[in-house]
C-alpha cells in the first residue's frame, strides 16, 4: 500500500507541476486575433493580439497563455518613460521553452505608447519575456541589436493601461543588473527588490478566428 501511494504522489507531481513541458505545445498556431487578461498585484489590464503583426510571435504568447507560463511572475522591469518589462525568470521552466525558437519577423506594426512586443538580445532570441511600451518609442522599430532590425509589435493594451503605468518604477534598470545570476532564485530577487509587482494569473479571454 505505501509503494502505491509514493507512485501516486509521484504521478500528482509529475502531472501537475508548473515546469511540466509538452514539446507539442509549441505547434499550437493562435486565432488571428485575440485577447489575454493578466490579473496583477495592481489590478487588470487585456492585451489584444493582431496575428498579422507578428504571426510567429502571436502563437508562441498563446501557447504560453494557454499552459499558465506567466501565473505568479513578476514585471521585474519597470523603466518610467519607457518600458515595462515582464516574464518567467525560472530558468527551469524557461529553458525547455528556448530549445523551441521563435523565428525573427520584420516589424510592421511601431512600437507606440501601449503597444506591445517581445524583447529579444539577438537572432530568435524572442519567446518569453515581454514589454509594453510607456510612451511612442518608435526608435525601437529600427535598432538593431546583435545584427537583428527592431521589435515586431504583437498586440496592444486596450484596457487597464493606468494599471500598467502604476507599477513600482523606483527600481529601473537596477533589477537587470543582477537578472542573470539571479534567474533561477525568486525568493532572493524578491528579497533584493521586495517592491516589484506580479502577475497573479494571465490567461485567454477571447478567441476570434
Amino acid at each position: 500500500m505505501k509503494y502505491v501511494v509514493i507512485v501516486l504522489v509521484a504521478f500528482f507531481f509529475i502531472c501537475c507541476s508548473k515546469s511540466t513541458f509538452n514539446a507539442d505545445w509549441t505547434k499550437e498556431t493562435a486565432p488571428s486575433n485575440y485577447t489575454a487578461r493578466f490579473e496583477t498585484s495592481k489590478g487588470n489590464f487585456d492585451i489584444e493580439v493582431t496575428r498579422a503583426w507578428s504571426p510567429q510571435a502571436a502563437d508562441r504568447l498563446h501557447q504560453l497563455l494557454t499552459h499558465h507560463f506567466y501565473d505568479n511572475t513578476l514585471f521585474y522591469r519597470v523603466v518610467p518613460n519607457f518600458v515595462v518589462q515582464f516574464g518567467n525568470i525560472d530558468t527551469t521552466v524557461t529553458k525547455k521553452w528556448e530549445k523551441f525558437k521563435v523565428s525573427d519577423e520584420p516589424v510592421l506594426k511601431s512600437n507606440l505608447k501601449s503597444y506591445v512586443s517581445f524583447a529579444r538580445a539577438g537572432k530568435e532570441t524572442r519567446g518569453n519575456d515581454l514589454f509594453i511600451n510607456l510612451k511612442d518609442n518608435v526608435r525601437l522599430d529600427t535598432v538593431s541589436p546583435e545584427g537583428v532590425r527592431g521589435y515586431p509589435v504583437l498586440g496592444q493594451v486596450t484596457t487597464g493601461m493606468e494599471v500598467v503605468e502604476s507599477f513600482y518604477a523606483e527600481y529601473g534598470n537596477k533589477t537587470m543588473d543582477l537578472y542573470d545570476s539571479l534567474s533561477a532564485n525568486r525568493a532572493k530577487y524578491l528579497k533584493l527588490f521586495p517592491k516589484l509587482d506580479s502577475i497573479k494569473k494571465a490567461y485567454i479571454v477571447k478567441n476570434k478566428q
